[in-house]
């Protein structure tokens, strides 16, 4: 009996063995070599191929977003200088455009007083013209009035004409210098004095 004990334990103890490889070890390690196999020659070359064609895809969207936002700061930085531009343009065109309005509100106010000139110079003239037509027309009033008083203090006409214009002038001389009152060159004397003698 103890012979029998002994060798169910050495059964035992062979089976219990983890360092002796038995049948469903060898089984398995075959069967994982051959699902390795498998997997390295059909799928892990497709996952790498898959994962290598994501990678470029992930690769170009960001070589892509790195050139967009390179493109949208060159775009924001070429509106930015097109701003800077118009606003120095805008400046250039208002400055330019008070220079213009200045230039011609002097010359309408150079223009302006050229023609005030001539209005009162064309004035001028008119009055002086309107002065030597009053002063000609009133000197032969004047003439005349002074040619009659005389005929009628004398007591006889003037006819001579040489000698009527120049009892006028000599009035109308004396007016104008204000030297004429009540003396004795009174044109009414000098056109007595100047009567012929024994005339009366």
């Amino acid at each position: 009996m103890p012979e029998a004990q002994a060798a169910v334990v050495m059964a035992a103890g062979k089976t219990n063995n983890f360092l002796l490889p038995n049948g469903t070890f060898v089984a398995e390690l075959v069967a994982f070599l051959i699902v390795l196999f498998l997997l390295k020659k059909y799928v892990v070359p497709r996952v790498s191929e898959s994962m290598s064609a994501r990678q470029e895809l992930i690769r170009r969207q960001i070589e892509d977003t790195r050139q967009a936002k390179q493109s949208l700061d060159e775009a924001r930085a070429q509106v930015q200088a097109a701003l800077a531009e118009t606003r120095t343009d805008a400046s250039r065109i208002r400055e330019e455009a008070r220079e213009q309005g200045r230039q011609i509100i002097d010359e309408m106010r150079v223009e302006a007083q050229k023609e005030a000139g001539r209005i009162a110079e064309r004035e001028r003239a008119r009055l002086q013209s309107e002065r030597q037509a009053i002063v000609l027309q009133l000197r032969t009033e004047v003439g005349q009035i002074a040619v009659d008083l005389a005929s009628r203090v004398v007591g006889e006409s003037l006819a001579d004409e040489a000698r009527q214009r120049r009892t006028v002038d000599r009035f109308l001389a004396e007016l104008e210098s204000g030297a004429h009152d009540a003396s004795p060159t009174d044109p009414v004397d000098d056109a007595v004095a100047q009567q012929p003698a024994g005339a009366s």
